[in-house]
C-alpha cells in the first residue's frame, strides 16, 4: 500500500495476491485449452483480450464516469464536496483524486482509477441530498481506502477477466459455427470442439466470479474499518450505511437495475427492499456484518486500544 495514514490490512494485501495468482492460473489454462482446440481461435482470442484489458486498465476510470453519466465538478462547483475531500486528504496524507457527480437519485459512492494519481471519487446527487457532512465524511473515507489499498486496480483487471471469458465464448461459438464448423457440418470432431469451448469458458468463468465476488466482500470490509480509524467515527460510516441502505430501497426498481452493473465499486450495492442473494454471491458483506464491525471498532476507541 502507498505510504497514507490509512491503516494497513495485511489480509486484504495476501487476498488480492492470492487471488490474482489464481485467476493468472485459471485464465493461462483457459487461453491454452483455446489453442488446443483451434490455435487461429486461440490466436484472435489472445490479442482481443489484450487490447480490452489495456483499455479497461488504462481508461477505467474514463470508461466508468462515462457510463454512469458522472462529470468532473471543481472547487467552485461543488465547494463543500471539495471541502469533504480536502479534509480527508489532510488526514490520510494521501494525494486528491478528481471529484465526479453522478446526476442520478440512487444514493451511492465509488471510487475508480488505476492508482492513486489516477484516481477519480464519484458521489451521486441523492447521496449528497441525504447524508449530512459528518456522514458523507466517512462515506467518502471508506472510497478513498480503496484507492489507498489499491483494491480498486486490483477488482478492475479480476472483473474483466471475467467479462474475457464470456467474450471469448461468444467468439467461440461463432468461429465455430459460422467458421470452421459450417464447413465440416459432417465431422462429429466440431459439436465435440464445440463444447469443449463452452466448457472452458464456463469453468473459467466460474471460477473467477467467486474469487472476485470473495475479494470484494473482504474489501468493502476492510474499507470499513480503514475509514472508521482515519476519522475516528465509526458511528457516522455506520449511520450513513444505514441511511444508503434504507434509502435504496425506495428507489424505482428501473433505477436500481440501471445502477447493478457498478454493484461491485459501489458503496452498498444497488438492491431494493426483499432481495436476498447467498452469500456466495454477493458483492458486499450484510449490513448486519458491517455494522457489528464498526460497533466493535467504537468499543476499541472507546477504550483507546
Amino acid at each position: 500500500m502507498a505510504r497514507t495514514r490509512y491503516a494497513s490490512d495485511r489480509g486484504l494485501t495476501s487476498r488480492m495476491l492470492v487471488t490474482m495468482f489464481l485467476l493468472g492460473l485459471v485464465y493461462v489454462a483457459f487461453v491454452t485449452a483455446f489453442f488446443v482446440i483451434s490455435p487461429k481461435l486461440g490466436a484472435i482470442g489472445l490479442v482481443i483480450a489484450l487490447v480490452f484489458l489495456f483499455v479497461q486498465y488504462f481508461f477505467s476510470d474514463k470508461i466508468t464516469t462515462f457510463a454512469m453519466h458522472a462529470r468532473e465538478v471543481s472547487p467552485e462547483e461543488a465547494p463543500e464536496l471539495h471541502g469533504v475531500i480536502d479534509r480527508i486528504c489532510a488526514m490520510s496524507d494521501s494525494p486528491k483524486p478528481r471529484v465526479a457527480i453522478a446526476d442520478t437519485d440512487v444514493p451511492n459512492a465509488f471510487a475508480t482509477g488505476r492508482n492513486q494519481k489516477n484516481a477519480v471519487v464519484c458521489v451521486t446527487t441523492g447521496l449528497l441530498r441525504r447524508l449530512d457532512p459528518v456522514e458523507l465524511e466517512g462515506v467518502l473515507a471508506h472510497e478513498m481506502a480503496h484507492v489507498a489499498h489499491k483494491d480498486v486496480a486490483v477488482m478492475t483487471i479480476a472483473s474483466f477477466l471475467g467479462i474475457c471469458a464470456g467474450l471469448l465464448t461468444r467468439i467461440g461459438l461463432e468461429f465455430g459455427l459460422w467458421g470452421g464448423f459450417n464447413r465440416r457440418n459432417n465431422d462429429n470432431n466440431a459439436a465435440v470442439m464445440l463444447m469443449a469451448v463452452v466448457a472452458v469458458s464456463a469453468v473459467a468463468y466460474a471460477i473467477s466470479f467467486l474469487l472476485t465476488r470473495a475479494l470484494s466482500r473482504y474489501r468493502e470490509l476492510s474499507a470499513d474499518r480503514a475509514a472508521a480509524l482515519l476519522t475516528g467515527r465509526p458511528s457516522a460510516l455506520a449511520s450513513a450505511l444505514t441511511k444508503v441502505t434504507g434509502e435504496i430501497a425506495r428507489i424505482p426498481t428501473n433505477d436500481l437495475r440501471a445502477a447493478q452493473p457498478f454493484n461491485a465499486f459501489f458503496f452498498t450495492p444497488a438492491f431494493g427492499k426483499g432481495f436476498s442473494v447467498s452469500q456466495l454471491f454477493s458483492t458486499h458483506p450484510t449490513l448486519e456484518k458491517r455494522l457489528e464491525q464498526l460497533n466493535k471498532i467504537s468499543g476499541e476507541l472507546s477504550r483507546g486500544v
